[in-house]
């Protein structure tokens, strides 16, 4: 037995059991399938993935990736507080939700900030939206982004 560690108060034993968690769970922001769907039955998924990637009419408006690649050090600070989190009493499964929270804010702030695309609306989609802002016509998409906590390598 080691000096110093033949016992364990009850916090620390709380806070390795939280650190297990941890290793077991994942958070996933964005979209998922099933969650929202447009008026017209389209599946809000395959709405953000058109968007993303583009399509053969449509150039890629690549938001999801943008809110991490534009704010990598505030995601980094904000992981790094969340485990701090955990050390201090809270639980794998609120950090997690936390992290989830502000990803997905970051997300809707990339949509609303409408950054500089490499292509504008064509003139025929600002006639149907009524509007010339890259992503933002119904307000679903803005919507719609959450997150889940799932096991890790599992679904959800």
């Amino acid at each position: 037995m080691a000096v110093g560690h033949d016992k364990m108060t009850a916090d620390g034993k709380k806070f390795f059991k939280q650190l297990e968690e941890l290793k077991k769970l994942q958070v996933r922001v964005g979209y998922q399938a099933g969650a929202a769907k447009e008026e017209n039955g389209t599946d809000i998924l395959d709405v953000a993935m058109w968007n993303e990637l583009g399509t053969s009419n449509a150039p890629a408006r690549p938001f999801l990736r943008q809110s991490v690649e534009r704010n990598k050090d505030t995601i980094e600070k904000f992981c790094k507080a969340q485990v701090q989190a955990v050390a201090n009493g809270g639980t794998a499964e609120q950090a997690l939700n936390a992290i989830g929270v502000m990803q997905t804010g970051l997300i809707q702030d990339t949509i609303t900030k409408s950054p500089e695309w490499a292509e504008e609306n064509a003139d025929i989609t600002k006639e149907l939206k009524g509007s010339d802002v890259p992503l933002i016509d119904t307000g679903k998409l803005l919507q719609s982004p959450h997150h889940v906590i799932v096991p890790k390598g599992g679904g959800g």
